[in-house]
């Protein structure tokens, strides 16, 4: 017999319970399909392995203690973050190898990193040789040791030093510091993720490369080696996993894929292909009072639109066409959907979105298998 949301107190928290039929779970939630999860899991490890690169997946992404576990188990070599908070909570959870591929810089911020360090390999990101000395004093406080990669901008246009020169002159005071250790570079080209033209992506990521590889090539010189050296995302781990100068990949949307991910080309023009939708939210119809328009209840509070709307998984005869705080309008211009059918959605952008929810609900086949919590759901400090 399966489970039923009686058994909750009243004010249901969850929005199924494991062995539920899929078909009980109350909308509006994120669902995981388990098994495309676990194909993507598989897929991106056994490409970082043949391409002879370690893969660090990025918790920044679904924030979830159990998926990067499971992802760990697949053969990652840890994860990033971006907040001391999120490390927080996945050292909490048992994960020993994090990178917060990002710089801190308040006092507080910095002490609790170096706390973190007891319990785990803590590695943190620089582009100020001031951040440098702040660092080392936390370390040195609390006895523990913190590893320290120099950020190279190399095309973002945010945080970074410019590659060559500026990275060694950082990188030698890092070797000088107490408390901290020189481990390598963080290289991660953003913007270019989500170019759609493959050869227009391709070319950002070469000089990318270039820099990169010039800034290893002065390291070397002056006998200075690079443990790390990362960076890499779903639009493009191919060209820096293949360019003989990267050795972590620092991918994170490909567990789950989005609808912006969709819209990335491969060689062929056609959408990148390797990795499923994996990750859905589960939408009912609430109102069909409009001939020609559907009313469900996925709006702006369970999905982020910073990077389009949604995206209706397996259908072209429906469209996600506006959102309002708790309204979602899908143009049904055929009549083909009833009040209470239930509509699976292809988030515009996977980050954000996960962030504005406590639960995964993990679904494999017609079953509900289990619910993960949003670990560090709105940890961003």
């Amino acid at each position: 017999m399966s489970a039923t949301l009686e058994s909750l107190e009243v004010g249901y928290d969850v929005a199924a319970l494991p062995g539920m039929d899929a078909a009980e779970i109350q909308t509006p939630c994120l669902v995981v399909d388990l098994d495309a999860l676990e194909r993507n899991i598989a897929r991106l490890q056994a490409m970082a392995d043949e391409m002879g690169v370690r893969l660090r997946v990025h918790g920044k992404m679904h924030k979830c203690a159990e998926l990067a576990l499971k992802q760990i188990a697949a053969g990652a070599c840890g994860i990033c973050c971006q907040k001391v908070s999120e490390a927080e909570a996945f050292v909490r959870a048992g994960i020993r190898d994090v990178l917060v591929s990002n710089e801190v810089r308040e006092p507080a911020k910095i002490d609790r990193l170096a706390q973190l360090a007891r319990t785990a390999r803590m590695i943190v990101c620089v582009d100020d040789a001031a951040n440098i000395a702040d660092l080392s004093a936390a370390a040195v406080r609390h006895g523990t040791h913190i590893e320290v990669l120099v950020e190279i901008d190399c095309g973002a246009g945010r945080c970074g030093v410019a590659y060559g020169r500026p990275v060694v002159e950082l990188a030698k005071a890092i070797v000088s510091a107490s408390g901290l250790t020189f481990s390598g570079l963080q290289a991660y080209q953003g913007p270019a993720q989500h170019i759609h033209d493959f050869e227009e992506r391709k070319a950002k990521i070469d000089e990318a490369i270039r820099q990169v590889r010039e800034t290893v090539d002065l390291l070397n010189g002056e006998g200075i080696a690079c443990a790390i050296i990362g960076g890499a995302g779903t639009g493009s781990y191919k060209f820096e996993g293949n360019s003989g100068v990267f050795n972590e990949l620092q991918c994170g949307s490909y567990a789950f894929m989005d609808a912006a991910y969709g819209r990335v080309q491969d060689a062929g023009g056609q959408p990148i292909s390797q990795f499923e939708n994996a990750l859905f939210i589960l939408t009912s119809i609430m109102s069909h009072a409009k001939s020609d328009k559907a009313i469900c209840d996925a709006g702006l509070k369970v999905l982020s639109v910073d990077s389009g709307l949604p995206v209706v998984f397996e259908r072209n005869d429906v469209a996600y066409v506006a959102c309002s705080d708790e309204h979602g309008e899908i143009s049904d211009p055929n009549g083909a959907l009833w009040v209470n059918d239930k509509v699976k959605l292809i988030p515009g952008h996977i980050d954000p979105t996960c962030n504005l929810h406590d639960w995964y609900v993990c679904v494999r086949g017609s079953k509900v298998e289990a619910l993960w919590p949003i670990t560090a759901r709105g940890k961003a400090f």
